[in-house]
C-alpha cells in the first residue's frame, strides 16, 4: 500500500478511536461560518472525523480501493494535494450550501466523503473504459458511467432528501476534484503539443514555448492503429496490477502508467 493512503488511513481510524472516548467532534467538526462554533482550521479536521462505524468503513474502503491506485499513477505529493482540495472544497460547498439555506445552518459536517467523492472522479476520469463490479448490479460497468450515476444520485438526494447526509459536499468534492484535474491536463499540454512523430520546432510568439508541428499528416487507419493497441496495452497493466500489485510493474509499465494518468 502506498505511504500516503496508508497514513490517511492510521490518521482517520485513529481519530475515530479517540472521538469514540474524548467525544472532542463538537471541537474538529466543521460548523458553519455564520455561527461562532466555526473555526478555521475546520476545513481540514472535520475530514478525519466519523460518527459511526458503517460511516468510516465505508470511506476508508473507497479510499483504498481507489487511493492506492491514484497514488500510484500520480506519486505522493500530487495525491495529497488533490485529496485536500478536495476535502477542502467539499466543505465550502457545504458552508455556501447552509449559507443559500439549503441545509441546516446548526448541522455539523464531518467525514472523509468529499475527498473520497474526489478520488473516485478522478479513478473514472483517468480510467473512463475501466469495468468495475458493483454490488448489487449483476453486470460490469464502466468507470465513466459508475461516476455519473453517481453524481446523478448526489445531486437527487441533495434536492430531495432530508436523510442528514451532507450529498452536497460529495458534489463539491467532485467539482473541485474535477477542476484540479482540468487544470493539470492543462499545464501538461502547454508545456508540449506535438502531432505524430516527425516533428520540426517553431517558438510560439504567444507564449514563447516550443510548439512541435508534423509536416506529415498520419493516416487515419494508421492513427486508430496505434490507439487500439494504446488501449490494449493500459488494459494489459491495470490486469497486472490487479494480480500482482503496483510493484511487479516493470519501470517503462510504470512511466506508461503515469503518462495515461495525464492524458
Amino acid at each position: 500500500m502506498p505511504p500516503v493512503v496508508k497514513s490517511l488511513l492510521f490518521l482517520n481510524v485513529a481519530a475515530y478511536l479517540i472521538d469514540s472516548l474524548l467525544h472532542f467532534a463538537p471541537y474538529f467538526g466543521l460548523w458553519y461560518w455564520g455561527t461562532d462554533l466555526f473555526m478555521p482550521y475546520q476545513l481540514i479536521t472535520y475530514m478525519f472525523l466519523h460518527g459511526n462505524f458503517s460511516h468510516i468503513f465505508f470511506n476508508m474502503f473507497a479510499l483504498w480501493m481507489f487511493g492506492r491506485i491514484m497514488e500510484q499513477v500520480w506519486g505522493g505529493a500530487r495525491f495529497l494535494t488533490y485529496y485536500f482540495v478536495c476535502g477542502i472544497g467539499a466543505g465550502l460547498i457545504q458552508e455556501f450550501g447552509q449559507m443559500l439555506g439549503l441545509i441546516s445552518p446548526v448541522a455539523m459536517t464531518i467525514g472523509a466523503s468529499g475527498a473520497v467523492y474526489g478520488l473516485l472522479l478522478a479513478f473514472g476520469m483517468t480510467f473512463p473504459e475501466e469495468r468495475l463490479f458493483i454490488i448489487p448490479i449483476p453486470f460490469p460497468i464502466k468507470a465513466k458511467w459508475f461516476v455519473c450515476m453517481y453524481a446523478a444520485i448526489e445531486i437527487l438526494e441533495g434536492i430531495s432528501s432530508s436523510d442528514g447526509v451532507a450529498h452536497f459536499a460529495h458534489l463539491g468534492g467532485m467539482f473541485f476534484g474535477f477542476m484540479l484535474i482540468l487544470y493539470w491536463r492543462k499545464i501538461a499540454e502547454c508545456r508540449t503539443i506535438h502531432f505524430g512523430n516527425n516533428f520540426w520546432h517553431k517558438p510560439d510568439a504567444t507564449t514563447n514555448m516550443h510548439v512541435q508541428y508534423n509536416d506529415n499528416y498520419t493516416k487515419d487507419y494508421e492513427y486508430n492503429s496505434r490507439k487500439r493497441a494504446h488501449a490494449d496495452e493500459i488494459d494489459r497493466i491495470l490486469d497486472k496490477v490487479r494480480t500482482g500489485g503496483y510493484q511487479s510493474l516493470t519501470e517503462s509499465e510504470k512511466q506508461t502508467l503515469f503518462d495515461e494518468s495525464k492524458r
